[in-house]
């Protein structure tokens, strides 16, 4: 989920969102074992990961150029961590994007998943700490 997304946060911190899911399951699912029940709440958009590589937003082929990445470049160095990307609705990373791009150039749902294919896992993992640690406890799951 995404903290921004959710309409009724009410000054709710991440951690109390994914205890607030974690409890209305269990509260309206029966018969769940909540070992394999967790939330994960990414603070930002999907395409503040993207933010991993800016070198690979060069498969928005129709917009990329030097100027592109150097705004991309910039956001980027705003921030310690990609999933730090926002301020408010108007600054997403999705919002960032599209300024730095060309209008009509960028296409989040055809480009994200390209971009996010070619900047791959493990760097996504390596700059993005809250998301490798909900990864890293999906595969702990898967081996025990």
């Amino acid at each position: 989920m995404d903290y921004y997304g959710f309409q009724d946060a009410g000054g709710c911190t991440r951690a109390d969102l994914e205890q607030d899911i974690l409890a209305h399951v269990t509260k309206h699912a029966s018969g769940i074992d909540t070992r394999f029940i967790h939330p994960y709440v990414q603070m930002h958009e999907f395409e503040g990961l993207l933010f991993s590589d800016v070198e690979q937003f060069q498969y928005v082929l129709d917009g990329w150029d030097a100027g592109v990445r150097q705004r991309l470049i910039a956001i980027r160095a705003q921030f310690s961590t990609p999933e730090d990307i926002n301020n408010s609705r108007a600054t997403a990373p999705s919002k960032r994007i599209l300024a730095a791009f060309p209008d009509g150039s960028d296409n989040k749902t055809e480009h994200g998943p390209v971009i996010a294919e070619a900047i791959g896992l493990a760097t996504i993992r390596r700059h993005c700490p809250q998301f490798d640690a909900w990864v890293a406890m999906l595969e702990a799951w898967g081996n025990g």
